[in-house]
């Protein structure tokens, strides 16, 4: 498992290592415009190639690099951020740093007691398979203070972060998602689109899944989401045919309800089992049977494939928010951040461009 931390305290976006690669190879990548301002990175024979036609070759390689510098700008920034707020809580009440994280974490976490131990451990007993009960009561000891304090920490300074207002604007990379007519929840106009690339089949994505409902509740017209499909062929045979059947039930205007049917049934995505899903949420099912046996659907799923793969994609569940990529089962609080920022981001455009420029005259307006 991957796991993003800004400043390892604040925020944690927990994201699982890709699954596998779709058999099918992407489809040849979509060459943008290439602008005539685009500074020369390189001559050959005296023609150029442009810094846009780089990023254009670059594709995924590397919007990856730009992800990892941003990572590693944006961990730095929290970590300024979370210093400053402690130096200057500390100062008000007279006290040191170092002293106010003591009063505010590590006091405030209760010893752990034999029977925390063992509660624990009789939550857990899956978790640690077959190690004996005296060893795993010995690594919950070792491990769940820490754990305990860990959280402690990451409580604290949301509070104080929240008291302060924080708002990271720093710009992250993105990449240029096509819009498309799959299913969506949300309007056309919002001011964050979220496109989840998953697997009906896939465990991680089943997680996620009703993520998205909540999410659709909490931000309602400010939030698009589009569902696309990237069934992992290698590992997962009846994908697939599951992304299929959730097409066939659009067009009876059923897709959400589908959606929640398959990934509520993983272990039955066989062909019979999806016509038995579609006659439960009474749809006509001659027609359904008919759309799903004809295999009318199977170039939307490889197309979807193959965008995902063009865009990075390498595993699912894989999500661009307004084009920045959550990557594995992240939850709902690494969802609600990103897309919070999305609207931090559009609210500061808004006022910037509603500004009057120097001069006196509205931006962007004319006489």
């Amino acid at each position: 498992m991957n796991r993003w931390q800004a400043a390892g305290l604040a925020a944690t976006f927990a994201s699982l290592a890709p699954l596998a690669v779709a058999a099918e190879k992407p489809a040849p990548a979509k060459s943008p415009k290439v602008e005539a301002a685009s500074p020369t990175v390189a001559t050959l024979d005296g023609g150029p190639i442009s810094e846009a036609e780089l990023d254009s070759l670059g594709g995924s390689r590397l919007f990856q690099a730009r992800n990892q510098l941003y990572t590693t700008k944006r961990q730095i920034l929290e970590e300024a951020v979370n210093k400053r707020l402690v130096e200057r809580l500390a100062g008000e009440r007279g006290m040191t740093a170092e002293a106010l994280l003591k009063a505010e974490v590590t006091d405030k976490v209760a010893p752990l007691t034999e029977e925390d131990k063992k509660a624990f451990y009789e939550a857990n007993k899956a978790r640690f398979g077959t190690v004996a009960e005296a060893e795993a009561l010995k690594q919950i000891g070792d491990n769940l203070p820490r754990q305990k304090e860990n959280d402690r920490r990451r409580e604290f300074f949301a509070e104080i972060r929240a008291k302060a207002q924080v708002k990271i604007l720093l710009e992250p990379p993105r990449v240029a998602v096509d819009p498309t007519d799959d299913p969506a929840l949300g309007p056309q106009d919002a001011p964050v689109t979220l496109v989840m690339f998953s697997d009906f089949q896939c465990p991680y994505c089943s997680k996620t899944a009703p993520v998205l409902h909540r999410l659709a509740e909490k931000y309602g017209s400010k939030l698009r989401i589009v569902f696309r499909d990237f069934p992992l062929l290698q590992i997962h045979k009846d994908a697939a045919k599951a992304a299929e059947a959730a097409t066939c039930a659009a067009e009876q205007g059923k897709f959400w309800e589908m959606h929640d049917k398959l990934f509520a049934n993983q272990g039955a995505l066989q062909v019979d089992a999806l016509k038995k899903r579609a006659a439960e949420l009474g749809l006509d099912t001659a027609a359904f049977d008919g759309c799903l046996d004809s295999g009318k659907h199977t170039a939307e799923w490889q197309q979807d494939t193959a965008d995902a793969q063009r865009y990075g994609v390498t595993g699912t569940p894989a999500a661009f928010v307004n084009g920045r990529l959550l990557a594995g089962a992240v939850p709902i609080d690494g969802y609600t951040q990103v897309i919070d920022e999305e609207l931090d981001f559009a609210a500061a455009k808004a006022v910037a461009k509603a500004e009057p420029a120097k001069g006196g005259k509205p931006a962007g307006k004319k006489r």
